[in-house]
């Protein structure tokens, strides 16, 4: 008899989406590398869902040099053209824009803070926030402190982080635990 597994219902109906659920939405991450291509991930993301930039996440990993920021920074104008001309990206030259721009804000904050996990898990004091939602319907799109750290962002010069991709962000990078407890991850996240 198999024995029924309680997922979020957001990722139910993709088996692509079941396996991020399961094995990295709200896993806390501290490496710089990982928060970087995940706060790309997520500004290609504003305006569409999610499932749209999970299949094309192996096409961004290779279009944007495995997310190294030391190398995107340097991306130019021919660059940025030839990501234009990429179909199995999002062709947004203005979040294209925003990547190479990101790239170098987010160098300036690891000059600053040593690294960019330290400045960004400062905001939630070193250790997830637990929330304890029951719907879906409970969790919000942003909250004051995506709108602080959304602010934050923008005043050191980052460009589409709004409240809700910050919040997104979160989320997907584990600074805050939004699985359903009847969930299965909520409870192994919530240690």
């Amino acid at each position: 008899m198999k024995t029924q597994i309680n997922r979020c219902a957001w990722c139910e109906g993709d088996a692509l989406c079941k396996l991020y659920h399961d094995q990295e939405w709200g896993l806390p991450i501290f490496e710089d590398l990982k928060l970087f291509e995940f706060l790309t991930l997520e500004t290609f993301q504003a305006g569409l869902s999610w499932i749209t930039i999970l299949r094309k996440r192996e096409n961004f990993k290779k279009a944007f040099d495995q997310f190294d920021f030391e190398k995107i920074v340097h991306f130019g104008e021919d660059k940025i053209n030839t990501l234009l001309g990429n179909e199995g990206i999002i062709r947004n030259k203005q979040k294209i824009v925003a990547a190479v721009n990101n790239a170098q804000r987010f160098i300036t904050i690891r000059e600053k803070h040593g690294t960019f996990s330290q400045y960004i898990w400062n905001f939630v004091e070193g250790k997830p926030l637990q929330n304890s939602f029951k719907t879906l319907e409970e969790i919000p799109a942003k909250t004051p402190l995506s709108e602080k750290i959304s602010k934050d962002l923008k005043q050191n010069g980052f460009q589409f982080v709004g409240p809700t991709v910050v919040y997104a962000h979160m989320q997907a990078t584990g600074m805050v635990n939004d699985h359903l407890v009847d969930c299965h991850r909520y409870g192994e996240l919530s240690q």
